[in-house]
């Protein structure tokens, strides 16, 4: 790996992450709805996830990449609570609805060895992230609330850059194939922070290594219009050449 030589590495895995999400619809006449992601049920409404990772490295410097896609769509209304001016703070009783979300988390970065022993290494990096976040709702209230009808539908798109600084690497367990990875960033941009960070074992083989992780990404912003939770297992399978 620290050679000189260009080495590549190519992971697909699978990621099952708790997902704990928030997010706010402004309402026409200044209204606010509030929706939860559901996180009992939102692998029954998971339509299709796609997860990859990628790395060069020649030496102390690589380049890698990693994408998430995630689609779900339910048939059950995510709304919390409504605000309304004419009506105060309204809980809607009777609700039916739907929801569709799309989201797209993009990283890209550049790293350095700072430090590598026998048994370990550790990367320093730097980079970007995307968050594109689609979201539709809609909902049936059994009266209406305030100004808004008993039925009806909202969507917002949210495109957010941030950059990103953090540390990644591997500790061997003495002269086995067994090794630990670890992972951390933390990053900010115009109006939201983020952070991620990932540790777990994994096992080093012919062709390349296997690892199970437990794997957490969140994002705050400023203006509440969005916080999103996600923390679970990860298991993925990195082809070497």
């Amino acid at each position: 790996m620290f050679d000189g030589n260009w080495h590549f590495g190519v992971t697909p895995y699978l990621w099952l992450p708790y997902v704990d999400g928030t997010a706010t619809y402004n309402v026409r006449g200044g209204g606010t709805i509030n929706a939860e992601v559901d996180p009992g049920s939102y692998l029954q409404s998971l339509d299709f996830a796609g997860m990859l990772i990628g790395e060069a490295r020649k030496g102390e410097w690589s380049v890698f990449t990693d994408y998430i896609f995630l689609h779900l769509t339910g048939d059950r209304s995510p709304v919390r609570y409504v605000t309304d001016p004419s009506a105060g703070v309204g809980i809607p009783l009777g609700i039916a609805g739907s929801a569709n979300v799309t989201s797209n988390v993009w990283t890209l970065g550049g790293s350095y060895t700072a430090w590598r022993g026998e048994q370990a290494f550790v990367d320093v990096f730097g980079g970007v992230r995307l968050l594109n976040f689609q979201s539709t709702i809609g909902w049936k209230f059994a009266t209406p609330i305030g100004t808004l009808p008993p039925g009806g539908s909202l969507s917002q798109t949210l495109n957010k850059w941030d950059g990103i600084v953090g540390f990644k690497g591997q500790m061997r367990f003495g002269d086995s194939k067994w090794f630990m990875p670890y992972y951390a960033d933390i990053g900010t941009g115009s109006s939201n922070w983020t952070w991620q960070a990932l540790l777990g074992v994994g096992y080093r083989f012919g062709w390349g290594e296997l690892s199970l992780v437990v794997r957490s990404l969140n994002y705050y912003f400023d203006d509440d219009k969005l916080d999103l939770h996600l923390t679970g297992p990860a298991l993925g399978a990195t082809f070497a050449f």
